[in-house]
C-alpha cells in the first residue's frame, strides 16, 4: 500500500470513529408565516392570532409577512420556492390551492410544491348591504332585477374564492350584479362604509365588526345552514337550493420540508387552536375550529380540488 494511499485510509477511518456532528434543534431561529393577502383581513386577523400563540410554544418568534397579489398568486410562489427548512410558511385560503390551480393558467406552483401542515378553519362568506340598501335576501333579489347588472359588489378578484361564491349565488338566485376588484378587505371596507360600494363579499371576521357597529347590516351567508353564531341570518340556500361555499384557512410549508419540523409546526399549530381566547375570538368571526393533521389536511386538499372543478365547470368558469 502506498504512503498516499494509507494517508487517505487513516483519515478516513478517524472520520469514522469521529463522533457525529448533533444537527441544532428545529427550531434554531424565527419562523415566517406568509400571508398572500393585505394587512387587515380574515386570513391576516387568524394568522397573526396563531403566531403570537405560537411564538410561546415554539420558544422562537413567528412572524407574519404579508405578501398580497394576483390571486394570492405572489405568496403562494414565494413559499413553493422558498427553502424547503420549515422556516418559511404559508397561509393559505381556498382561492390559493382550491381555486388557483383549477383556473390559473401557467400558475408557477402546484398543490405538490407544498407540504400541508393542518387545517385550521373552515368558514361561509358573508354578504352586506350598506345600512340604506335592501334589508333582506328577497328585497336584494328584487332590487337586482329592478336595476340588471348595476347593483356592484367588492370582492378580491374575479378568480377569488370570494367572488366564487358570490357568482353561486347570483346563479342560484337568478340575478346579475358588478363585481369590483379589490387587493383587501381593507380597501373594499373602505370605500363600502363611504357608499360607494353597495355590497361587500367577506368572512366573518370582517362582517361582524361591520354588523355591530351599525356599518352594514348581514344579508345571509353562502353556507348550506344556518351558523350557530347567527341564527337569525339566513343561509342562501334558503332561497337558492345547493348554494354551499365554503372557504378554508390552512398552514403549508414548501414540499420536502424535513418531518421533524413539519410535527413540530404542526403541534403549535394545534395547540393554539385550542386556545380560549383564539378559539372564542375565530368562533365569534363565524369559523368553525378544526386542526388537523398533516395527512388529514392532505386529503383534504385533493378532495377540495374534486369538489370544485364541476362546480367552475358548471358555472362557465374558464378552467385550466
Amino acid at each position: 500500500m502506498s504512503k498516499l494511499t494509507r494517508r487517505t485510509l487513516g483519515a478516513s477511518l478517524s472520520l469514522l470513529a469521529a463522533p457525529a456532528i448533533a444537527q441544532p434543534a428545529w427550531p434554531a431561529r424565527n419562523v415566517t408565516i406568509v400571508v398572500p393577502f393585505a394587512p387587515g383581513g380574515s386570513t391576516d386577523v387568524l394568522t397573526r392570532r396563531m403566531a403570537e400563540k405560537m411564538t410561546q410554544t415554539l420558544g422562537r418568534t413567528v412572524q407574519v409577512e404579508n405578501r398580497p397579489g394576483a390571486n394570492t398568486i405572489i405568496g403562494g410562489e414565494a413559499v413553493a420556492r422558498a427553502q424547503p427548512d420549515g422556516y418559511t410558511l404559508l397561509m393559505s385560503s381556498g382561492t390559493t390551492l382550491t381555486i388557483n390551480p383549477i383556473v390559473q393558467p401557467n400558475l408557477p406552483y402546484k398543490l405538490e410544491d407544498f407540504a400541508p401542515i393542518s387545517l385550521c378553519t373552515t368558514y361561509p362568506f358573508a354578504v352586506i348591504a350598506r345600512p340604506d340598501g335592501p334589508q333582506d335576501i328577497p328585497a336584494l333579489i328584487a332590487a337586482a332585477k329592478a336595476r340588471p347588472g348595476q347593483i356592484t359588489y367588492g370582492t378580491n378578484g374575479p378568480t377569488t374564492l370570494t367572488n366564487v361564491a358570490m357568482l353561486m349565488v347570483l346563479q342560484g338566485l337568478g340575478i346579475t350584479m358588478q363585481d369590483v376588484t379589490y387587493r383587501g378587505d381593507a380597501a373594499a371596507m373602505n370605500d363600502f362604509i363611504a357608499g360607494n360600494l353597495d355590497l361587500l363579499v367577506v368572512a366573518g371576521s370582517t362582517a361582524m365588526p361591520v354588523m355591530r357597529n351599525g356599518q352594514g347590516r348581514i344579508l345571509g351567508w353562502t353556507s348550506l345552514r344556518r351558523m350557530p353564531q347567527t341564527p337569525d341570518i339566513p343561509a342562501f340556500s334558503e332561497f337558492a337550493p345547493g348554494v354551499d361555499a365554503l372557504s378554508w384557512f390552512g398552514l403549508l410549508a414548501p414540499a420536502r420540508t424535513p418531518q421533524a419540523a413539519i410535527q413540530a409546526i404542526n403541534a403549535a399549530a394545534v395547540q393554539s387552536l385550542t386556545d380560549p381566547r383564539i378559539r372564542e375570538s375565530v368562533i365569534g368571526d363565524v369559523q368553525n375550529v378544526v386542526g388537523s393533521s398533516p395527512a388529514e389536511f392532505a386529503e383534504f386538499l385533493q378532495a377540495q380540488l374534486a369538489a370544485w372543478r364541476p362546480v367552475l365547470s358548471r358555472m362557465e368558469v374558464p378552467l385550466n
